[in-house]
């Protein structure tokens, strides 16, 4: 269980910063683009119903949001920019479905990190 809480979001690379940091700014730090999961508010019902560890969600989109808005601001202090990628009710569970993946914390990371991916060769 308190392995997948680490999962349930981008807290576990904002928890390895602070370590590293310790709330200081690092002079070395090359910036790095960060893929953050973002929804809709008017997706995020219908996604919890789908996420296969709905349990580890807020409840409602308002304390999703601040959640991710306080990791965001935290990961752009730390000098990187913050790539947000939305998840489409629509579209994830087919996607998990060829990738055979559940529908949980790990199946939205590995979107994030490949649209990102995708993205940043496009530019």
């Amino acid at each position: 269980m308190t392995k997948k809480k680490a999962l349930a979001g981008s807290g576990k690379t904002v928890a390895k910063m602070k370590e590293k940091q310790a709330g200081k700014p690092n002079p070395c730090h090359q910036p790095m683009l960060q893929a953050m999961v973002w929804y809709k508010e008017e997706h995020y019902p219908e996604l919890l119903a789908l996420f296969d560890d709905a349990e580890l969600l807020p409840r409602t989109y308002a304390d999703w949001l601040a959640r991710a808005e306080v990791k965001k601001a935290e990961v752009e202090a730390a000098g990187d920019q913050v790539m947000k990628v939305f998840i489409d009710p629509e579209t994830f569970p087919e996607w998990c479905e060829k990738k055979n993946l559940l529908k949980d914390a790990n199946a939205r990371a590995e979107l994030a990190i490949e649209v990102a991916q995708t993205r940043s060769f496009s530019l």
